[in-house]
């Protein structure tokens, strides 16, 4: 059975990728499981110069997830290339940089730097703020969305693979957005826009108040973004959100999506890959399949018709 899938000029092993944020920049895990396992790793987001981050309490559970204001701290993409990747070099997993930036010139900049030996693709955060336009992010406007990407396209050889915002009216405008501007695939989608509040004290649970919602509690919002953004755009997409089973990750491949990107999970068993693959396969036996590639983009509705809606 097969279980590798190119994803917009990205050779994959299997379809599995450790999503940004929670793997670190994939070193930590080292001893805890094989790298060489996965499909890919996509590092932490990496801005030009370190960054702290937020302020401290940065991460709260919510009901079935988690909620985080971590802030995007980082080492710099350039501590990334010089120190972290020749370890990463070690594994038989392709690796992929989140690349940052406060202004369209930064994410050029951290694109060309990150445009090294050992990296396989960038995954452009656009969910970043806009200094230069009173801190909107980039990923919520469609012309700032494609003045990033399409400066990161010219920057770099390497496949660019903008993360969409959920945080949207219509993600299809934005998924069509990055496919004029250049872009390789899509990773759909980043954290959901949320708030927790300590009713006794009266103030947010995370000190920078607001936070990125991820986990099971957004899966079917994930993947109903990630099936309208593959229905709207020629390139391939990579569905995030909530996956912690083979099951979740399925449905995701079904909706449309090539690969997959597990997250929050990591945090609670960085075990769950070897059970996902193990599902893959058992799912390629029992249906009879000989390539996940088969599994794609098969969603069936009852009646034969798609439901309207955003992108439809």
């Amino acid at each position: 059975m097969k279980l590798g899938v190119e994803v917009g000029g990205l050779r994959l092993k299997n379809p599995l990728i450790a999503a940004s944020g929670t793997f670190g920049y994939g070193v930590e895990y080292e001893g805890i499981l094989d790298l060489s396992l996965l499909g890919g790793i996509v590092s932490k987001g990496l801005y030009l110069e370190a960054r702290d981050g937020c302020a401290v309490p940065r991460i709260v559970e919510t009901p079935s997830g988690l909620l985080n204001a971590i802030g995007l701290q980082g080492v710099g993409i350039r501590a990334f290339v010089e120190d972290v990747l020749p370890r990463l070099a070690r594994y038989d997993t392709a690796v992929i940089v989140n690349v940052c930036g406060d202004t369209v010139e930064e994410y050029a900049e951290v694109a060309r730097v990150a445009d090294a030996p050992g990296v396989s693709a960038l995954e452009v955060n656009i969910s970043c703020p806009n200094v230069k336009k009173g801190g909107i992010a980039f990923g919520g406007d469609p012309r700032m969305t494609h003045e990033v990407v399409s400066a990161v396209r010219k920057a770099t050889r390497l496949p660019v693979i903008p993360k969409l915002s959920p945080n949207v009216a219509d993600v299809t405008v934005f998924a069509r957005v990055c496919e004029e501007a250049g872009a390789d695939a899509l990773s759909c989608i980043n954290t959901l826009l949320g708030l927790a509040i300590d009713v006794e004290r009266r103030v947010p649970r995370l000190a920078f108040g607001t936070g990125g919602l991820s986990g099971p509690a957004i899966r079917p919002v994930a993947v109903r973004m990630a099936w309208q953004a593959a229905r709207a755009v020629r390139i391939p997409v990579i569905g995030i959100g909530g996956i912690a089973s083979a099951e979740d990750a399925l449905e995701f491949l079904v909706a449309g999506c090539r690969a997959v990107q597990v997250g929050t999970a990591n945090f609670v068993d960085p075990g769950i890959y070897a059970r996902i693959l193990a599902g893959f396969e058992s799912y390629l036996e029992r249906h009879r399949l000989e390539s996940i590639d088969e599994v794609v983009g098969s969603l069936r509705f009852p009646d034969g018709e798609t439901p309207g809606g955003p992108g439809a």
